[in-house]
């Protein structure tokens, strides 16, 4: 049985930092420019792959343009979230 995704954060409170590391690591791996906004960062994304995303409803994608579209944000942002993890490690390993 398939599980559906609810887009529901486990904590609310985190959805703005994380729409906000999406951008910079997008940004920063130079996917996307600084100057487009938060909330159009997955339409940007799309058109960079030749995905046509709208802002309302995009039921009509295939499983494989939006496993195209969320591998290229998911997997960036998660290779940050483990370097960050790491340069944290590291850092506090050198105050003992």
């Amino acid at each position: 049985m398939a599980r559906r995704n609810n887009r529901k954060a486990l904590v609310p409170e985190s959805r703005e930092a994380l729409n906000q590391l999406k951008k910079d690591v997008l940004v920063k791996d130079g996917i996307i420019s600084a100057d487009v906004p938060i909330q159009n960062v997955n339409i940007e994304v799309g058109k960079e792959i030749g995905i046509a995303l709208n802002h309302q409803y995009n039921g009509q994608l295939s499983t494989q343009e939006a496993g195209k579209i969320g591998g290229q944000i998911g997997g960036r942002m998660v290779k940050e979230l483990v370097r960050m993890a790491q340069e944290k490690l590291a850092k506090n390993d050198s105050k003992h």
